[in-house]
């Protein structure tokens, strides 16, 4: 299933719909009304899909592409990290590969980004030194190859003000280490598969006198 539907419009709030009902009134042009419904990457349910029936992940954003992958009807938690040009595919995940899913039947959710927490489907990763980190409660777990799973306390997580907006700072702190990172909301790629990441990080670990810059790429994808 691939064709549109409509789909979770916004609606001005008072002021804005009485400044447009007088702009019609006295035949001129009214200021456009900008609704931020949501930031990229954020999670999403598929909607309106039958329940004998399929949402596509296709090679392309077109309803002639290749099918490299497909939704439940009922599936929720997918992230998308793009639209395409015209706004009517959402670029999701499929195992390995980037698609692309016609966006009418994907509602997103509201409550992804909250301000001053981190969502806890978070993973970054990078490579060259390989590296990882997620959050587990009030910790983060950190990992590299010659450390599994060190647990660093959370001391700080800062949001921008901006209503919700992925963009992230945390500062993270063990008995022998501190940690700061850096999220924003960037394609990203962690250059060992053809998935797609819509958040870039940027690290800085602290070992005794030693620091570290690591760089990498996050998802909040559940699947």
């Amino acid at each position: 299933m691939d064709h549109k539907r409509a789909n979770g419009m916004a609606f001005p709030g008072r002021a804005a719909a009485q400044v447009l009902l007088i702009g019609l009134f006295l035949g001129v042009a009214a200021p456009a009304v900008a609704t931020q419904e949501y930031i990229l990457p954020t999670l999403f349910d598929v909607t309106g899909v039958a329940a004998n029936d399929v949402l596509n992940i296709r090679a392309a954003p077109n309803a002639g592409a290749e099918i490299i992958g497909t939704l439940e009807p009922n599936a929720r938690d997918i992230e998308v990290v793009g639209h395409d040009a015209t706004g009517q595919w959402a670029r999701i995940n499929t195992g390995e590969r980037t698609g692309w899913a016609a966006l009418r039947f994907l509602s997103y959710q509201v409550d992804v980004w909250t301000p001053g927490t981190l969502p806890q489907s978070l993973q970054c990763v990078g490579n060259e030194p390989f590296w990882l980190f997620r959050p587990q409660g009030d910790d983060v777990v950190f990992s590299t190859p010659d450390r599994h799973g060190a647990v660093m306390r959370i001391e700080k997580v800062v949001s921008s003000g901006i209503f919700r907006d992925p963009r992230r700072s945390l500062s993270v702190q063990s008995e022998s280490r501190r940690m700061t990172a850096v999220i924003v909301p960037m394609a990203c790629s962690d250059g060992m598969s053809d998935r797609s990441y819509g958040l870039d990080v940027t690290l800085i670990l602290v070992e005794g006198d030693e620091a570290q810059m690591l760089t990498g790429c996050c998802s909040i994808a559940t699947r």
